[in-house]
């Protein structure tokens, strides 16, 4: 098919939910990928940080052919080899006690949510269960994740949503006590005890607010806030749907913030491209969830599995240092440019944000490159990078051309 007959069938048959670009891909090689008609794209977001291995990886590829002729599907209500060994091997790598696992960013923050409430009324009894995030986050599209996102653009048509969440300024502790107070003031626990923090049972951060503009939190912040939630036994809640699976330059960004969260969820590019998500919990919440209190029927799928082991393998932490140089190699490069339009970036790793400078606009911007041939994505008011990790230093340096070309 052309890309205009692609475009066509689409319009006609698919749920308007989403602002296209004009543009139809085909098929990829590493960070190049291809329309119907052999134009050449330089790819700067990996399918919004999923495709980690960009495109074609023959190992992850022989890993995918093998597990689909071998078994494609069972349930969970038998084991598997791909699952067991790939849950062995995060919970090896981040000193975590046992993973579940989903399929998608929402899925997976909303199985941490129903774990933090169930760790609190197991503990205490109902009415601790409010739970604050940070103002500017966002945490997925299910009617409670969109509750837990704490901007209000995403809230509008869907009410009522779930009950039980408050919102606190990123950055400031002060702010998540005035949220602490809130909740207690609201809740029929308050007075219960005095000594576990109100109404609250958890705090959910992302590290770095992807969606918000990528915008990493201040390190003595998280710091404060780890202490905090230690002391009152309020679960730390770490969604690294976007930040995690090498994506900041280790494994998981909370490595690189040298904290360790009670709960912490995946998704994106932990099988390389396929659909997988799930959430890693420590000692402490490991047995919260028991039989029949939370499942998925494509959680675990093996085909998924058998992915995941391929871009564990490849992610060594030699592999994660080249990430960590690659972006920083990135983010300077960028700013040597000296374009009018853009001004400082800031981020970890390979997720990159860059300032739009006044009287642009970065949804215009990011026409114009996909235009010449460089895929980007926005994020709040700036521009967002999340190139595919394999990337080369010829292939950023082919984008930059572009970049310069399409924006001096």
């Amino acid at each position: 098919m052309t890309s205009q007959e692609i475009k066509d069938l689409t319009d006609q048959y698919i749920m308007p939910t989403y602002g296209r670009f004009p543009v139809a891909i085909d098929h990829g090689e590493g960070a190049r990928a291809y329309d119907p008609e052999g134009r050449e794209y330089i790819d700067f977001t990996s399918g919004i940080g999923v495709n980690a291995l960009g495109y074609g990886n023959s190992k992850w590829l022989d890993a995918i052919t093998k597990q689909a002729a071998k078994l494609g599907h069972i349930s969970n209500l038998f084991y598997t080899e791909p699952a067991a060994r790939l849950a062995e091997i995060l919970c090896r790598r981040t000193g975590m006690s046992n993973v579940f696992f989903a399929n998608g960013g929402g899925e997976a923050n909303e199985g941490m949510i129903k774990l933090a409430r169930k760790y609190s009324f197991d503990k205490y009894g109902a009415g601790r269960s409010s739970i604050i995030s940070l103002k500017n986050s966002f945490h997925g599209r299910t009617i409670t994740t969109l509750k837990a996102t704490g901007q209000e653009v995403f809230h509008n048509y869907f009410f009522p949503f779930t009950e039980g969440f408050l919102y606190a300024e990123a950055n400031d502790i002060n702010a998540i006590l005035e949220a602490d107070e809130l909740a207690a003031r609201e809740s029929e626990y308050f007075g219960k005890d005095e000594g576990v923090g109100g109404a609250v049972c958890a705090v959910l951060i992302e590290l770095i607010q992807g969606e918000g503009g990528v915008l990493p939190l201040n390190q003595d912040y998280i710091n404060q806030l780890a202490k905090l939630c230690e002391d009152r036994d309020w679960l730390l809640l770490v969604d690294e749907v976007q930040t995690g699976v090498g994506r900041t330059g280790s494994l998981f960004a909370f490595q690189r913030y040298h904290i360790k969260p009670d709960v912490v969820s995946f998704a994106k590019g932990i099988a390389g491209g396929l659909p997988m998500s799930g959430f890693l919990a420590n000692e402490k919440c490991r047995n919260v969830l028991t039989p029949g209190t939370h499942a998925t029927t494509f959680g675990a799928n093996p085909v998924c599995a058998a992915a995941g082991l391929a871009v564990q393998e490849i992610l060594s932490d030699e592999f994660l240092l080249e990430v960590q140089w690659k972006g920083q190699y990135l983010r300077e490069q960028i700013e040597a440019l000296k374009l009018p339009c853009l001004g400082k970036t800031r981020g970890m790793g390979l997720m990159i944000g860059i300032d739009v400078q006044e009287g642009y606009g970065n949804k215009s911007l990011a026409a114009r490159l996909i235009e010449n041939g460089l895929l980007v994505l926005t994020a709040g008011n700036g521009l967002r990078l999340l190139p595919p990790l394999v990337i080369t230093k010829d292939e950023i340096d082919a984008g930059l051309s572009i970049m310069r070309a399409t924006l001096s």
